[in-house]
């Protein structure tokens, strides 16, 4: 039986550098890491990179976690993706008021697409981590939102 969800994954590369930014921007919190190197072939198959060495640590905020990835071989190539571009394209943060972490943020030096904005029900907007991706805060105001934040100790309904 498939219980939830337990974690994204995202590469970079400077691993110290990302988690610094999610530390200090969002709150996130450091709570494992390790690595292997090239002459893991478990690994390697399990990736599909054969030879491949990384570090790599998880982060946390609440009950979201997040797998950082760095490379070391091979190197990665940085793609632009837009996004309507097929995949993963952003992660959404949810907050209590979005207008003051906009600001927050932004005094950081996140740049955001928009102020915060909506139709009633939520405020959001979209902006881009110290790599470019897209995190989206959202403060859901109506209580009777379609999807709230659910408590993750919850057992399923």
């Amino acid at each position: 039986m498939i219980r939830g969800f337990h974690h994204v994954a995202v590469t970079t590369p400077d691993l110290e550098r990302f988690i610094d930014h999610y530390e200090r921007w969002f709150g996130f919190e450091r709570v494992a890491e390790g690595g292997w190197e090239p002459d893991n072939e478990r690994v390697g198959r399990m990736v599909q990179l054969p030879g491949s060495s990384a570090r790599y640590a998880m982060i946390r905020l609440g009950s979201f976690y997040m797998e950082v990835f760095q490379y070391h071989q091979p190197e990665g190539v940085r793609i632009e993706r837009r996004m309507c571009d097929p995949g993963l394209i952003h992660i959404c943060l949810y907050v209590d008021h979005a207008q003051a972490e906009y600001e927050r943020l932004s005094a950081l030096g996140m740049e955001f697409h928009c102020p915060p904005g909506g139709a009633g029900t939520m405020l959001a907007t979209y902006g881009r981590d110290c790599d470019g991706n897209v995190v989206e805060l959202l403060q859901v105001i109506a209580e009777d939102h379609p999807f709230p934040l659910l408590d993750a100790r919850a057992e399923p309904a």
